[in-house]
Protein backbone atom coordinates (compact mmCIF):
# COMPACT_ATOMS: atom_id res chain seq x y z
CA UNK A 1 0.00 0.00 0.00
CA UNK A 2 1.00 3.71 -0.67
CA UNK A 3 2.31 5.88 2.45
CA UNK A 4 -1.45 7.94 1.86
CA UNK A 5 -1.53 9.60 5.23
CA UNK A 6 0.34 12.79 6.00
CA UNK A 7 0.46 14.23 9.67
CA UNK A 8 1.82 17.92 9.86
CA UNK A 9 2.47 19.38 12.81
CA UNK A 10 3.56 23.07 13.73
CA UNK A 11 3.50 25.95 16.13
CA UNK A 12 5.18 29.53 16.50
CA UNK A 13 6.04 30.69 13.11
CA UNK A 14 4.44 27.80 11.40
CA UNK A 15 1.74 29.75 9.01
CA UNK A 16 4.33 30.38 6.68
CA UNK A 17 5.93 27.30 6.89
CA UNK A 18 2.33 25.99 6.32
CA UNK A 19 1.99 28.01 2.92
CA UNK A 20 5.39 27.10 1.99
CA UNK A 21 5.14 23.38 2.29
CA UNK A 22 0.83 23.14 0.50
CA UNK A 23 2.20 25.38 -2.53
CA UNK A 24 4.71 22.81 -3.07
CA UNK A 25 2.11 19.65 -2.79
CA UNK A 26 1.91 18.02 -6.19
CA UNK A 27 -1.78 18.63 -7.71
CA UNK A 28 -2.20 14.89 -7.65
CA UNK A 29 -0.67 14.18 -4.57
CA UNK A 30 -2.00 10.46 -3.53
CA UNK A 31 -2.16 11.38 0.46
CA UNK A 32 -4.76 13.15 2.51
CA UNK A 33 -2.61 15.96 4.41
CA UNK A 34 -4.08 16.33 8.06
CA UNK A 35 -2.79 19.85 9.88
CA UNK A 36 -2.59 20.42 13.12
CA UNK A 37 -1.12 24.79 14.08
CA UNK A 38 -1.42 25.33 17.83
CA UNK A 39 -3.95 27.89 18.11
CA UNK A 40 -5.91 30.05 20.78
CA UNK A 41 -9.11 27.80 22.12
CA UNK A 42 -11.41 31.03 21.57
CA UNK A 43 -11.39 31.82 18.63
CA UNK A 44 -12.31 30.37 15.03
CA UNK A 45 -9.11 29.16 12.76
CA UNK A 46 -8.25 31.38 9.55
CA UNK A 47 -5.83 28.56 9.18
CA UNK A 48 -7.93 26.38 6.08
CA UNK A 49 -8.57 30.46 3.87
CA UNK A 50 -5.20 31.28 4.27
CA UNK A 51 -3.54 28.15 2.77
CA UNK A 52 -6.21 28.24 0.32
CA UNK A 53 -4.37 31.30 -1.29
CA UNK A 54 -1.16 29.46 -1.59
CA UNK A 55 -2.50 25.94 -3.42
CA UNK A 56 -5.47 24.79 -5.78
CA UNK A 57 -6.02 22.09 -3.43
CA UNK A 58 -9.14 21.76 -1.48
CA UNK A 59 -8.06 23.19 2.23
CA UNK A 60 -11.10 22.57 4.68
CA UNK A 61 -11.43 22.36 8.60
CA UNK A 62 -11.59 18.94 9.46
CA UNK A 63 -14.99 17.71 10.50
CA UNK A 64 -15.84 14.43 13.05
CA UNK A 65 -16.47 11.35 11.41
CA UNK A 66 -14.93 12.67 7.81
CA UNK A 67 -13.02 10.23 5.76
CA UNK A 68 -10.05 11.92 4.65
CA UNK A 69 -9.66 11.61 0.62
CA UNK A 70 -6.41 11.68 -1.20
CA UNK A 71 -5.43 15.42 -2.81
CA UNK A 72 -7.25 17.34 0.35
CA UNK A 73 -5.68 19.54 3.32
CA UNK A 74 -7.65 18.79 7.02
CA UNK A 75 -6.83 21.35 9.17
CA UNK A 76 -7.71 20.96 13.04
CA UNK A 77 -10.24 23.38 14.92
CA UNK A 78 -9.72 25.24 17.77
CA UNK A 79 -9.76 23.40 21.50
CA UNK A 80 -10.37 20.17 19.88
CA UNK A 81 -7.80 16.95 19.21
CA UNK A 82 -7.41 16.24 15.51
CA UNK A 83 -7.09 12.41 15.26
CA UNK A 84 -7.49 9.42 12.82
CA UNK A 85 -9.09 6.14 14.11
CA UNK A 86 -9.97 3.49 11.92
CA UNK A 87 -9.84 5.85 8.61
CA UNK A 88 -11.82 8.40 9.80
CA UNK A 89 -10.89 11.77 11.56
CA UNK A 90 -12.59 12.51 14.44
CA UNK A 91 -12.44 15.73 16.83
CA UNK A 92 -12.24 15.26 20.54
CA UNK A 93 -11.91 17.63 23.97
CA UNK A 94 -9.78 15.27 25.33
CA UNK A 95 -6.88 16.60 27.85
CA UNK A 96 -4.36 18.81 26.63
CA UNK A 97 -1.16 18.20 25.91
CA UNK A 98 1.83 20.61 26.84
CA UNK A 99 -1.16 22.70 27.03
CA UNK A 100 -2.81 22.88 23.88
CA UNK A 101 -5.64 21.31 21.91
CA UNK A 102 -5.34 20.49 19.31
CA UNK A 103 -2.04 19.02 20.10
CA UNK A 104 0.41 18.03 17.43
CA UNK A 105 1.84 14.57 19.46
CA UNK A 106 -1.95 13.41 19.32
CA UNK A 107 -2.85 13.37 15.75
CA UNK A 108 0.97 11.89 15.24
CA UNK A 109 0.60 9.31 17.77
CA UNK A 110 -3.54 8.51 16.42
CA UNK A 111 -2.07 8.07 12.87
CA UNK A 112 0.81 5.77 13.76
CA UNK A 113 -1.64 3.91 15.62
CA UNK A 114 -4.12 3.72 12.81
CA UNK A 115 -2.27 3.88 9.55
CA UNK A 116 1.30 2.59 10.70
CA UNK A 117 4.14 2.38 8.15
CA UNK A 118 1.42 4.23 5.57
CA UNK A 119 2.19 7.34 7.63
CA UNK A 120 4.74 10.81 6.88
CA UNK A 121 5.36 12.87 9.94
CA UNK A 122 6.19 16.43 8.82
CA UNK A 123 7.38 18.53 11.78
CA UNK A 124 7.73 22.70 11.09
CA UNK A 125 8.46 25.65 12.91
CA UNK A 126 7.98 25.99 16.72
CA UNK A 127 9.48 26.20 19.85
CA UNK A 128 9.87 23.18 22.62
CA UNK A 129 9.28 20.06 21.33
CA UNK A 130 5.30 19.17 20.55
CA UNK A 131 5.74 16.93 17.60
CA UNK A 132 9.05 14.67 18.75
CA UNK A 133 7.10 11.59 20.66
CA UNK A 134 4.48 11.51 18.02
CA UNK A 135 7.45 11.38 15.83
CA UNK A 136 9.40 8.30 17.14
CA UNK A 137 5.96 6.34 17.30
CA UNK A 138 5.32 7.19 13.77
CA UNK A 139 9.01 5.83 12.73
CA UNK A 140 8.55 3.17 15.34
CA UNK A 141 5.68 1.53 13.36
CA UNK A 142 7.53 1.57 9.89
CA UNK A 143 6.52 5.28 8.90
CA UNK A 144 8.78 8.09 7.55
CA UNK A 145 9.81 11.23 9.41
CA UNK A 146 9.98 14.82 7.51
CA UNK A 147 12.03 17.66 9.60
CA UNK A 148 11.94 21.54 8.42
CA UNK A 149 15.32 22.52 8.27
CA UNK A 150 16.34 24.15 11.68
CA UNK A 151 17.98 27.23 10.02
CA UNK A 152 14.79 28.04 7.57
CA UNK A 153 12.64 27.45 10.62
CA UNK A 154 11.59 30.80 12.32
CA UNK A 155 11.38 29.33 15.73
CA UNK A 156 13.71 26.31 15.28
CA UNK A 157 12.80 24.71 18.85
CA UNK A 158 10.43 21.82 17.50
CA UNK A 159 12.44 21.13 14.55
CA UNK A 160 16.18 20.58 16.15
CA UNK A 161 13.91 18.68 19.42
CA UNK A 162 12.54 16.19 16.82
CA UNK A 163 16.02 15.99 14.67
CA UNK A 164 17.47 14.81 18.06
CA UNK A 165 15.19 12.31 18.26
CA UNK A 166 14.61 10.49 15.23
CA UNK A 167 17.44 9.10 12.97
CA UNK A 168 16.91 8.78 9.18
CA UNK A 169 14.51 12.26 9.36
CA UNK A 170 14.23 14.11 5.78
CA UNK A 171 15.42 17.29 6.63
CA UNK A 172 14.76 20.33 4.05
CA UNK A 173 13.91 24.07 3.71
CA UNK A 174 10.05 24.08 3.85
CA UNK A 175 9.74 25.00 0.08
CA UNK A 176 11.27 21.73 -0.68
CA UNK A 177 8.66 19.73 1.60
CA UNK A 178 6.17 19.73 -0.82
CA UNK A 179 7.49 17.99 -3.62
CA UNK A 180 9.13 15.55 -1.43
CA UNK A 181 6.10 14.52 0.26
CA UNK A 182 4.74 13.99 -3.38
CA UNK A 183 7.57 11.42 -3.90
CA UNK A 184 7.27 9.69 -0.66
CA UNK A 185 3.61 9.22 -0.72
CA UNK A 186 4.61 7.31 -3.95
CA UNK A 187 6.63 4.79 -1.99
CA UNK A 188 4.58 0.97 -1.26
CA UNK A 189 5.15 -0.03 1.93
CA UNK A 190 4.32 -3.79 3.19
CA UNK A 191 1.57 -3.05 5.99
CA UNK A 192 2.09 -7.16 7.40
CA UNK A 193 5.29 -6.34 8.13
CA UNK A 194 4.94 -3.46 10.17
CA UNK A 195 5.92 -3.44 14.31
CA UNK A 196 2.62 -3.41 16.27
CA UNK A 197 1.85 -0.24 18.32
CA UNK A 198 3.23 -0.22 21.59
CA UNK A 199 0.47 -0.86 24.74
CA UNK A 200 1.34 2.65 25.93
CA UNK A 201 0.90 4.30 22.66
CA UNK A 202 -2.45 2.28 22.26
CA UNK A 203 -3.40 4.00 25.84
CA UNK A 204 -2.24 7.58 25.22
CA UNK A 205 -4.67 7.46 22.01
CA UNK A 206 -7.27 5.77 23.50
CA UNK A 207 -6.86 8.75 26.12
CA UNK A 208 -6.89 11.74 23.04
CA UNK A 209 -10.01 9.52 21.59
CA UNK A 210 -11.80 9.31 25.50
CA UNK A 211 -12.19 5.76 23.87
CA UNK A 212 -11.39 4.07 27.84
CA UNK A 213 -12.33 5.34 30.45
CA UNK A 214 -9.94 3.03 32.43
CA UNK A 215 -6.98 4.78 30.04
CA UNK A 216 -5.55 7.11 32.42
CA UNK A 217 -5.37 4.57 35.17
CA UNK A 218 -3.32 2.32 32.76
CA UNK A 219 -0.73 4.40 32.38
CA UNK A 220 -0.04 3.98 35.66
CA UNK A 221 0.87 0.60 35.21
CA UNK A 222 3.75 1.97 32.90
CA UNK A 223 4.89 4.81 34.79
CA UNK A 224 6.48 6.09 38.16
CA UNK A 225 5.25 9.40 40.20
CA UNK A 226 7.58 11.97 39.28
CA UNK A 227 7.39 13.97 42.03
CA UNK A 228 5.80 16.88 39.88
CA UNK A 229 2.85 19.06 39.87
CA UNK A 230 0.47 19.13 36.67
CA UNK A 231 0.25 22.72 35.92
CA UNK A 232 -3.17 22.06 34.43
CA UNK A 233 -4.54 20.26 37.63
CA UNK A 234 -2.06 20.48 40.33
CA UNK A 235 -2.53 16.40 40.35
CA UNK A 236 0.18 14.22 41.11
CA UNK A 237 2.35 13.83 37.58
CA UNK A 238 4.05 9.90 36.61
CA UNK A 239 6.76 10.03 34.67
CA UNK A 240 6.21 7.66 31.42
CA UNK A 241 9.30 5.15 30.46
CA UNK A 242 9.97 6.32 27.03
CA UNK A 243 12.50 7.33 24.84
CA UNK A 244 11.85 11.14 25.39
CA UNK A 245 11.24 12.84 28.88
CA UNK A 246 7.42 12.80 29.22
CA UNK A 247 5.01 13.04 31.39
CA UNK A 248 0.91 12.31 32.40
CA UNK A 249 -1.28 12.95 35.53
CA UNK A 250 -3.97 11.21 36.94
CA UNK A 251 -6.69 13.01 34.58
CA UNK A 252 -4.46 12.43 31.40
CA UNK A 253 -2.89 15.87 30.83
CA UNK A 254 0.52 15.27 28.90
CA UNK A 255 4.13 17.03 29.23
CA UNK A 256 7.40 16.96 27.80
CA UNK A 257 9.93 17.75 29.78
CA UNK A 258 10.81 21.14 27.97
CA UNK A 259 7.13 22.13 28.02
CA UNK A 260 6.75 21.25 31.68
CA UNK A 261 9.76 23.30 32.42
CA UNK A 262 8.18 26.31 30.53
CA UNK A 263 4.54 26.36 32.52
CA UNK A 264 6.22 25.79 35.46
CA UNK A 265 8.41 29.44 34.80
CA UNK A 266 5.33 31.10 34.09
CA UNK A 267 3.71 29.50 37.31
CA UNK A 268 6.87 30.82 39.76
CA UNK A 269 6.72 34.34 37.82
CA UNK A 270 2.99 34.79 38.35
CA UNK A 271 3.86 33.57 42.13
CA UNK A 272 6.34 36.22 42.52
CA UNK A 273 4.36 39.13 40.93
CA UNK A 274 1.59 38.18 43.22
CA UNK A 275 4.05 38.07 45.96
CA UNK A 276 5.26 41.53 45.09
CA UNK A 277 2.06 43.00 44.94
CA UNK A 278 1.69 41.55 48.51
CA UNK A 279 4.66 43.59 49.71
CA UNK A 280 3.71 46.52 48.15
CA UNK A 281 0.83 46.40 49.58
CA UNK A 282 2.59 45.40 53.48
CA UNK A 283 4.48 47.90 53.13
CA UNK A 284 1.79 50.61 52.38
CA UNK A 285 -0.38 48.74 55.40
CA UNK A 286 2.41 48.94 57.59
CA UNK A 287 3.44 52.56 57.03
CA UNK A 288 -0.51 53.87 57.78
CA UNK A 289 -0.31 51.78 61.32
CA UNK A 290 2.84 53.26 62.49
CA UNK A 291 1.02 57.20 61.57
CA UNK A 292 -2.19 55.46 63.40
CA UNK A 293 0.09 54.52 66.32
CA UNK A 294 2.01 57.61 66.61
CA UNK A 295 -1.24 59.92 66.59
CA UNK A 296 -2.25 57.66 69.40
CA UNK A 297 0.91 58.54 71.40
CA UNK A 298 2.49 54.84 71.04
CA UNK A 299 5.74 55.45 69.53
CA UNK A 300 7.14 51.56 70.58
CA UNK A 301 4.01 50.59 68.25
CA UNK A 302 4.63 53.14 65.64
CA UNK A 303 8.36 51.61 65.31
CA UNK A 304 7.59 48.47 65.53
CA UNK A 305 5.13 49.17 62.21
CA UNK A 306 7.65 51.21 60.37
CA UNK A 307 10.59 48.70 60.96
CA UNK A 308 8.10 46.12 59.28
CA UNK A 309 7.54 48.11 56.55
CA UNK A 310 11.13 48.79 56.27
CA UNK A 311 11.85 45.09 55.96
CA UNK A 312 8.80 44.63 53.66
CA UNK A 313 10.03 47.13 51.59
CA UNK A 314 13.56 45.99 51.27
CA UNK A 315 12.17 42.45 50.37
CA UNK A 316 9.82 44.18 47.39
CA UNK A 317 12.88 46.15 45.78
CA UNK A 318 15.13 42.76 45.70
CA UNK A 319 11.99 40.61 44.42
CA UNK A 320 11.27 43.85 41.75
CA UNK A 321 14.74 43.86 40.32
CA UNK A 322 14.67 39.90 39.45
CA UNK A 323 11.50 40.12 38.19
CA UNK A 324 12.36 43.26 35.92
CA UNK A 325 16.18 41.57 34.87
CA UNK A 326 14.45 39.13 32.74
CA UNK A 327 16.25 36.08 34.67
CA UNK A 328 13.18 33.91 35.16
CA UNK A 329 12.34 34.46 31.24
CA UNK A 330 15.84 33.31 29.85
CA UNK A 331 16.26 30.21 31.94
CA UNK A 332 12.71 29.14 30.91
CA UNK A 333 13.59 30.20 27.20
CA UNK A 334 16.98 27.71 27.64
CA UNK A 335 14.36 24.92 26.47
CA UNK A 336 13.30 26.60 23.32
CA UNK A 337 15.96 24.69 21.45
Amino acid sequence: MPRNVIVVGASAGGVEALRSLVAGLPAELPAAVLVVLHMPAGAASALPAILRRSTSMPVVAARDGMSPEPGRVYVATPDHHLILIDGRLHLTHGPTENGHRPAIDVLFRSAAHSAGPRTIGVVLSGVLDDGTAGLVSIVNRGGVAVVQEPTDALYSGMPASALRHVAGSHVLPAAEIGPALGKLALEHVDIDSAPPPTALDIIESNIAAQADKDAEHKVGTMARFSGYSCPDCQGNLMELDTETSRYRCRVGHGWTAGALLQEQSAHLEQALWTALRTLDEKVSLARRMAGDAELRGSSAMSGRYRNSAEESEAASAVLRNFLLSGALGRTSGATDG
